[in-house]
């Protein structure tokens, strides 16, 4: 599927993943794993947004868990960390790969649909909600990495979003 049949909710997501990474450009691995308290460090937090990816697109959507080590370190409540950025950024990396070819069959239809639960009834929380919920949470964290590094005097930092007008502009549902 070209990433323009994408729905473009996905293609918000492609957007978010991009300007997340973008604002890791210049983090060194020591840095990444100070932790400014109350704050869990940078690279915790790449672990964490890749431990949501999996858990929703995929073991949620298709009963698969790649990395099961990222589900118990980074889950929601997990205890803070501070691991090695390199190695949280290719977690992150191998499961945003994995859940791409799934995002990439997601129809309106689909994201109308109410996710099933581990005991294969519907649970109360749409495909389409938990894809906002997974932008919404990158932003989160997006912002705070950056406040971790002007705390540590990082100049040149992006002071807005990218180039959303060329990567994600809006396009409607019903084009």
């Amino acid at each position: 599927m070209k990433k323009t049949d994408l729905h473009p909710l996905v293609k918000q997501l492609q957007f978010t993943r991009s300007e997340f990474k973008r604002a890791l450009k210049g983090v060194t691995d020591q840095e990444a794993s100070k932790r400014f308290m109350p704050m869990n460090c940078i690279s915790w937090n790449v672990g964490h947004l890749a431990w949501q990816e999996q858990s929703y697109f995929l073991h949620r959507a298709q009963g698969q868990m790649i990395l099961p080590e990222i589900d118990k370190l980074f889950a929601y409540g997990a205890p803070a960390s501070t691991p090695k950025l390199s190695d949280m950024i290719q977690a992150w990396e191998t499961i945003t790969k994995a859940t791409d070819p799934w995002l990439a069959t997601l129809t309106s239809k689909k994201l109308s649909e109410y996710v099933i639960n581990k005991y294969g009834k519907p649970s109360q929380r749409i495909y389409g909600a938990m894809l906002q919920r997974v932008i919404y949470h990158y932003w989160y964290h997006t912002g705070e990495n950056m406040a971790i590094r002007q705390m540590f005097g990082h100049t040149g930092l992006p002071q807005f979003v990218g180039n959303i007008d060329d990567k994600a502009p809006y396009t409607s549902e019903n084009k």
